[in-house]
């Protein structure tokens, strides 16, 4: 017998995206590390496999009740025309955030966080290697071959390459992650410190983990993982607290159509 009170669709499934998610490892493995690959391959197959269990042989479906019939009558009608919200008029915003902070604060906090960096990582190479020259040669090492192939010896001394390509590639990578900041942060209104300062110093840490025996052989073999977090921690630390106390400016998306066009103005006393 037909239910009348109740209509039959379609079961939800959290399969494809399951699948999606297991693809995009697997492609990320190509320029990160095979093992990448291999999570990414075997999280696709299950996603693949779950999601074909959904529709075949037969679809999973799930039954949904309707309202029952009259219980809508007791709400009374109304006449009054719905207001339409407009992008710019009464702080409607069409996309998040709203407000963001000036990129000038990204590359401020950027290069401070990279100092704060930079002073984590020559503590390390003095106390460790008894040398202030050891961790900028090591990072100069993925491009400068000499420093590649190199002793120990070598890297704890001075060279002005080592120093030079050192300073350049902090420094660029610095303002690069510290304008990356400015943008993400807006998006974490809450608890922005704990993604700045702690999770993603972790999160990158791992990425860097998993492409650093490609990207630096000679990094990745002499470096000390603990102290390498403990740097990534006072960049972001350091980097969010700057940015984080910047003024927000507020974004286009609030402006009327007018005034982003230029039709709207001021017009000074001489004219």
């Amino acid at each position: 017998m037909k239910d009348e009170r109740s209509i039959v669709v379609p079961a939800p499934t959290a399969w494809p995206m399951v699948a999606a998610f297991g693809l995009t490892l697997a492609l990320a493995g190509l320029v990160t590390h095979a093992a990448v690959s291999v999570v990414g391959l075997i999280v696709f197959a299950a996603g693949v496999s779950g999601w074909c269990s959904d529709v075949m042989p037969v679809e999973r479906h799930e039954r949904i009740d309707l309202p029952v019939v009259g219980a809508w009558d007791s709400i009374p009608a109304s006449r009054r025309a719905v207001e339409h919200l407009v992008a710019g008029d009464g702080g409607h915003r069409v996309r998040i955030p709203a407000e963001i902070h000036p990129y000038s604060a990204g590359l401020k906090g950027g290069l401070v966080g990279g100092l704060a960096m930079a002073i984590t990582a020559i503590a390390y190479g003095v106390m460790a290697q008894h040398s202030v020259w050891y961790t900028v040669n090591l990072l100069a090492a993925g491009v400068v071959p000499s420093l590649a192939a190199t002793d120990l010896e070598h890297l704890r001394a001075f060279s002005g390459a080592g120093v030079a390509v050192g300073c350049v590639m902090h420094a660029a990578l610095s303002t690069l992650v510290g304008l990356l900041y400015a943008v993400l942060l807006p998006m974490f209104p809450r608890r922005a410190g704990l993604w700045s300062g702690l999770a993603t110093p972790i999160v990158w840490s791992g990425l860097v983990r998993a492409s650093l025996d490609v990207v630096n052989p000679t990094l990745n073999g002499r470096i000390d993982w603990t102290w390498f977090v403990m740097s990534q921690i006072a960049f972001g630390l350091t980097c969010g607290l700057v940015v984080a106390r910047t003024e927000k400016i507020e974004t286009m998306q609030t402006w009327t159509w007018a005034r982003r066009a230029g039709l709207e103005g001021r017009w000074s006393d001489s004219e």
